[in-house]
């Protein structure tokens, strides 16, 4: 006897989903996947379940556009609670060093230029970083001691925007691959006063920002009005550069082969996309004067 098939249609899209604090990613996907109907569905960059923000979720084609989008810069809101360190670096670790020291504004704003630019960053234990094949957070929770060698990491900017004498909230812009809970660690740890995250919320993934997410509890609400909230498969595509070809240059991306551009308005090398009618064709590079198409989209145009 055949399996069932499949009742779940095709979407092609991105929403930007508002995560509640206490929700998986994944678990965030699945509900966005069942509300849809959709076939494929995948997120642009993890959130912890204690983290609440912008995740950006990709349907169908636009899964395809998913890797451009976590190589974006991102933003956090955070709230660092000063005198306790933890073993996870935020609030679901055990206490693993304490300080009756608080440090005052000026203090905190002196060192923050010591967080800026390319730096060397230790990922926390408890992260998704694989060592020998394992979750660097598994063999923590089994009890193995985790050390992860620091790596190179961008912080565009970190700012203190409020606190009180236990707290600071603090606002940072960074590239892929930054933990902010290690920002918490290492500031405590430099201040001398130890520390670890209470609140977290990420404002932006590449070209997405919070000011365009919607809440799941709305989505999931008002069910009938949610393909209104679905932004194209183009909108992670947004911050490479565009090329515009007619109808025979798409029919030969489409194909896998590449195209001679030509005019003083082609990109220069490096990453790009293209569009036929409106329509985002493949995404590729631009290598010598041409464009190599990398994914192509199962799209009409």
């Amino acid at each position: 006897m055949s399996a069932p098939r499949s009742q779940r249609v095709e979407v092609n899209g991105w929403v930007i989903l508002d995560k509640p604090v206490g929700l998986t990613s994944t678990q965030a996907v699945s509900k966005l996947k069942r509300l849809f109907n959709a076939k494929k569905a995948g997120h642009a960059g993890t959130l912890d379940p204690l983290a609440s923000g912008v995740l950006p979720v990709a349907f169908g084609e636009a899964t395809k556009t998913v890797p451009f989008v976590q190589d974006g810069e991102k933003a956090y809101r955070f709230t660092v609670r000063w005198g306790i360190e933890t073993d996870t670096d935020d609030t679901e670790g055990q206490p693993t060093q304490t300080s009756d020291i608080r440090p005052d504004r000026a203090e905190i704003e002196a060192l923050l230029p010591h967080f800026t630019g390319e730096i060397m960053q230790a990922p926390p234990a408890y992260s998704a970083i694989k060592i020998n094949g394992e979750r660097a957070y598994d063999l923590a929770r089994d009890g193995e001691k985790v050390e992860i060698a620091p790596r190179p990491v961008t912080i565009h900017s970190l700012r203190l925007v409020d606190g009180d004498r236990d707290h600071a909230v603090l606002e940072a812009e960074c590239g892929k691959g930054t933990y902010v809970r290690a920002i918490a660690r290492d500031l405590g740890r430099m201040l001398g006063c130890h520390g670890h995250v209470v609140a977290l919320r990420r404002t932006r993934v590449g070209p997405f920002f919070e000011t365009e997410s919607a809440s799941l509890a709305e989505l999931l609400e008002t069910p009938e009005t949610a393909h209104d909230d679905m932004l194209s498969v183009e909108a992670g595509l947004t911050e490479l550069p565009c090329i515009v070809l007619d109808r025979n240059g798409a029919a030969r991306l489409r194909r896998g082969q590449s195209v001679i551009l030509r005019g003083r308005d082609a990109p220069a090398e490096g990453p790009a996309y293209a569009v036929c009618g409106g329509v985002p064709i493949a995404s590729g590079s631009v290598e010598g004067g041409e464009f190599l198409p990398n994914r192509v989209f199962n799209l009409p145009f």
